[in-house]
Order: structure tokens, then sequence, then C-alpha cells
């Protein structure tokens, strides 16, 4: 399975560590792959910024490398504030590249976690749905923090 990741443009120079590492302990986002089907990226890219100019193209060029599922990464929605798009990015990927798009990666680390819930960002049914795949056993996020 290939699969190609957009980060936040806040987060451009991030290292992807904590993404790859839950993709190869099928951790967050990444649980729904049966731990004996192959991973592998097809990109790593940011969003490239408001309002997301790469998002229009990026996923073109994931295809072409093979990918059959973009995420979004989770810094996406744990970022401060979380990004306001990624509901529509995961539409306009979805509707005009015809391909599976998951909101999330690594687990939300308990600190995000913690803070949002306090903030009530994610208090509603269309940000529940959003970090679901992201959620998991409190362990598991704190070893995220």
């Amino acid at each position: 399975m290939k699969i190609g990741i957009i980060i936040c443009g806040r987060y451009k120079d991030c290292a992807g560590g904590k993404c790859f590492r839950a993709m190869q302990n099928r951790e967050g986002a990444f649980s729904v792959y049966p731990k004996e089907t192959p991973l592998e990226i097809a990109g790593y890219v940011s969003c490239g910024g408001c309002p997301g100019v790469n998002v229009e193209y990026a996923p073109a060029e994931m295809i072409k490398n093979g990918a059959e599922v973009i995420h979004l990464a989770t810094g996406m929605v744990v970022g401060y504030p979380p990004c306001h798009r990624v509901g529509y990015f995961k539409r306009f990927i979805e509707e005009k590249y015809k391909i599976p798009v998951v909101v999330g990666t690594h687990p939300i680390p308990m600190k995000y976690h913690i803070t949002h819930t306090n903030l009530n960002t994610w208090n509603t049914e269309k940000w529940q749905e959003l970090i679901k795949p992201t959620l998991a056993h409190p362990d598991i996020m704190k070893a995220y923090d």
C-alpha cells in the first residue's frame, strides 16, 4: 500500500518522525492497515501554507508515484488553531483525484488532546469525525507527547 502524506505548512520543516513511527507501528490513523500489508511512502509534502496551495497539485504527483491513499497529517488537527480547511481538503482531493483521504497520521499527542479538550476545539460532530482516526489508548497518546 503506497501512501501520500500532506502536512500543515506551519510544520513544513518537520522530518516526519511521528508520522513514520505511527506508520511502522500501525498506530493512530495507520491502525486500519493490516500488519501484513507493507506500507510505503509515495510522497511527503506540506500543504504549501495557507490557504493550502499544494493541495491542488501535490496529490497528482503522489498518485503518479503510486499513492493509493492520501493522509492529511495529524498536525492539521492539533495545531493552534487547527486547520479550518482540513475537511474541505479531504473533500476536494477525493472529488478531484478519486482517491481516499484519511485525516490524520500519528495519534494525537496527549498534551494536545488535553489542551484542545479544555478549549472545546473539537466539540462538534464535524471535528469528532475528523479526529476519530487519530484517537488512541491514552498510553499511546502520551507516548507521542
